[in-house]
């Protein structure tokens, strides 16, 4: 179970702040965020290398996107395409409601089921694929302020994970990019439980599945005046559960 935090404040100088760990079994090889796509050299993303898509990226436009997979749909299936295609095929657009709504004609019987997170600085979607009986992609658009993605629905407080870290994440210092400080949120991502494995926010389960990666991302938003010098995205990236592997900084560019 992955988990996302995003907080969306339309007119800030960072509009669009995200906290993501990545869940997935640590024998599947992948690599850092990077730009792996010759056919694609204004994405920036993880790249899964057995089936070559991402789970989180962003583009040279600040669109970002990221995959979860939902409950009881760990793995690929027979006859599915990789979910992991779906960040990539967002991040070829230039918006995020252009990316959501394009995506929205995605046939669900190829997939199995996920959550699709697409934003930029100025808007925030949640896509939702139920599954098997799923007739269509669900888009829904994100209202300001702070959400959590897991594999249950957004902000859905049957979720342990989102019942316990939604509020104290709502009032987390909020971090601020230009100063590098993400503190509150970096310690957050890295809390362990240790009487329930599964529940932290960085998990290691016997089954060898466990938190492989940690992200952090602000997207900023345009410039208001002519003279303002526009600002590239950042991206905070972890090799490794967040309690233990050091967070470095890349930037878009």
């Amino acid at each position: 179970m992955c988990s996302l935090i995003a907080l969306l404040r339309p007119g800030q100088n960072w509009p669009l702040l995200l906290a993501a760990n990545r869940d997935e079994m640590a024998s599947r090889p992948s690599r850092p965020p990077g730009r792996h796509w010759p056919d694609r050299p204004h994405v920036l993303a993880g790249l899964d290398v057995t089936a070559g898509g991402s789970w989180m990226g962003l583009n040279d436009d600040g669109v970002v996107a990221c995959v979860l997979n939902r409950v009881g749909s760990l793995g690929p299936a027979a006859g599915k395409r990789s979910r992991g295609e779906l960040v990539l095929e967002a991040l070829d657009h230039a918006a995020a409601g252009d990316a959501a709504w394009a995506m929205a004609d995605l046939d669900p019987a190829a997939y199995r089921s996920f959550n699709l997170f697409i934003a930029d600085g100025e808007q925030a979607f949640w896509l939702r694929h139920r599954g098997e009986e799923a007739e269509a992609v669900e888009v829904m658009k994100l209202r300001p302020g702070l959400s959590m993605l897991t594999a249950h629905d957004l902000n859905d407080l049957s979720s342990p994970r989102i019942a316990r870290y939604l509020p104290r994440f709502k009032t987390a210092p909020v971090p601020e990019p230009e100063q590098g400080d993400w503190s509150a949120w970096e310690a957050l991502l890295a809390e362990r439980d240790l009487e329930d494995p599964a529940q932290g926010l960085t998990i290691s389960l016997p089954s060898g599945f466990g938190t492989v990666s940690s992200s952090l991302v602000a997207v900023p938003g345009r410039p208001r005046t002519l003279r303002e010098t526009p600002r590239r995205p950042i991206w905070r990236y972890a090799e490794g559960p967040p309690d233990r592997a050091p967070f470095y900084t890349l930037f878009l560019g």
